[in-house]
């Protein structure tokens, strides 16, 4: 291979490892810039991945025809980058933008080498200008995902407005969202053609993409779940949904590092009110009510309706959930095989709009005992000689210590796998860390962003820090044993 050919394959090898790396963090933190800088948890990567492999491009390879910057890339940085890769649990996924992106990328990496090669610039201007083509990548795709998406935004905007007979309902909350979600769909889907939103989609984009996508005209009633990292995120989502009803359930301090203080958060969930065309809001009785609603909307908030109603005869275990509510002054038994206290609120407000739309009472108790469980959350899977408790997806401490409970009516030994609380204060942290230690027998902490809490606080269980996730599966193997119960509580990314 001539020298040229080499420099050729070199750089281009070289710009796709910063491409790769910069281009995995924009799909983990939603293509915000911002967040990757100002809420990256491990910003050492930065360092590691984009910042030295620059610095050292731009210092060897002047020298030697870049002989130097060849043994660094080939010998050092290729195989510390594919390390890193490996032990990744979120890939990058080659998604349209992505493809997007990486074309964008591969064009302008090969006019930045035409322009150098025939402009007989020197090697360091040469250099220069390659990394520049890197960067002028991002922002040129950018600058064309805006374009891409106001275009799809009016698409959808016009969807909506003609799908006249469509009612909508829209969910927001600290936590809870997508439960509240699935059962309301599950109970209004015995009676009407129901769509609701994927998996945890729940952004104003996600929300344009789903709606142009798979919403059509068969559906009578289209259930979207809100969620907002920033004051106005809700209210962006309700001018495009312009909901019929709306759910906002418990709010608290998830995600309180971007909402800075709990009155941010709860004017943010409140902008649900922020629809010309609401009906009713059912708003759960520990929120705080927010005052700050503009006038144009203050009409709404007497569409405000309280939940959950009167609950008596509770009873929750690892096998089933029980309860009764006062639904117009009647009390009305409820059993289903979801677990957790908690879901019991879910369950009402589910039932509270399933009745102002006309499912019977009859039809609902049938429904409910035959709810399915929403998927890592708190979802019970039963093994030959384990029972395993699901609660990955569920990040809020409340949820977290019913779990917790359930776990500790268990007859046997008792494991929990943990983060503990993401983007939650310390304060959290500790409470979660002391009612572990009254229920576990082993805890293995998962990643790094809470193991210096958790290993001081938990006390009483045998302890486990697991610096890589791709063990887990080798220590529950040998730590295990029959008749073990073991608790996923929540689950973090290892770039958290």
């Amino acid at each position: 291979m001539s020298l040229h050919i080499l420099d050729v394959v070199s750089c281009f090898v070289f710009l796709f490892i910063l491409f790769h790396y910069v281009a995995t963090n924009l799909q983990w933190y939603s293509y915000s810039f911002e967040r990757i800088i100002t809420k990256h948890h491990k910003r050492i990567w930065h360092v590691n991945y984009f910042l030295i492999p620059i610095l050292v491009f731009l210092v060897l390879k002047p020298y030697y025809d870049g002989l130097l910057f060849y043994c660094y890339l080939y010998l050092v940085a290729i195989p510390l980058y594919i390390i890193w890769f490996n032990k990744l649990d979120k890939k990058l996924i080659w998604t349209w933008r992505i493809k997007r992106l990486f074309t964008i990328f591969v064009i302008l990496t090969l006019i930045s080498k035409i322009i150098v090669y025939y402009a007989g610039l020197g090697e360091s201007k040469q250099d220069i200008i390659l990394l520049l083509s890197l960067f002028c990548t991002f922002i040129i795709a950018n600058l064309f995902e805006v374009i891409v998406f106001r275009f799809y935004a009016k698409l959808a905007k016009h969807k909506l407005q003609s799908l006249s007979n469509l009612k909508i309902i829209a969910i927001t909350g600290s936590y809870g969202k997508t439960s509240i979600k699935n059962f309301v769909s599950q109970i209004l889907r015995e009676k009407f053609n129901v769509y609701s939103t994927p998996r945890s989609v729940n952004t104003y984009k996600g929300l344009i993409a789903d709606i142009n996508a798979n919403l059509n005209e068969t559906y009578d009633i289209y259930v979207a779940e809100a969620g907002a990292r920033n004051k106005g995120d809700i209210a962006e989502i309700s001018t495009l949904l312009q909901q019929h009803y709306g759910i906002i359930g418990k709010i608290g301090n998830a995600h309180i590092e971007y909402f800075k203080d709990i009155q941010t958060t709860i004017q943010t969930k409140f902008e649900l009110l922020y629809s010309e065309r609401l009906i009713n809001v059912f708003v759960h009785k520990d929120n705080e009510y927010s005052k700050k609603i503009p006038k144009c909307f203050e009409k709404n908030l007497e569409k405000i309706v309280p939940y959950p109603p009167e609950i008596k005869d509770i009873e929750s275990n690892l096998e089933r959930t029980s309860f009764s509510i006062k639904l117009d002054s009647v009390w009305v038994e409820f059993e289903t095989s979801v677990l957790g206290r908690f879901n019991i609120d879910n369950i009402a407000v589910a039932i509270l709009i399933a009745k102002t739309m006309g499912v019977s009472v009859q039809e609902m108790q049938k429904i409910v005992r035959k709810l399915m469980p929403v998927e890592h959350r708190l979802q019970k899977i039963t093994t030959h000689n384990k029972i395993i408790l699901d609660d990955s997806f569920n990040g809020n401490l409340e949820g977290m210590s019913e779990a917790i409970r359930i776990s500790s009516l268990h007859n046997g030994r008792k494991i929990i796998v943990t983060p503990g609380l993401v983007e939650q204060d310390e304060k959290s942290n500790i409470e979660l860390a002391k009612i572990i230690n009254e229920v576990f027998d082993i805890a293995i902490i998962t990643g790094k962003l809470n193991v210096n809490i958790l290993d001081t606080y938990i006390q009483q269980p045998q302890k486990i820090i697991l610096k890589n996730k791709l063990d887990l599966e080798n220590i529950l193997a040998t730590t295990g044993q029959d008749n073990d119960l073991v608790l996923f509580a929540n689950d973090a990314p290892s770039y958290v």
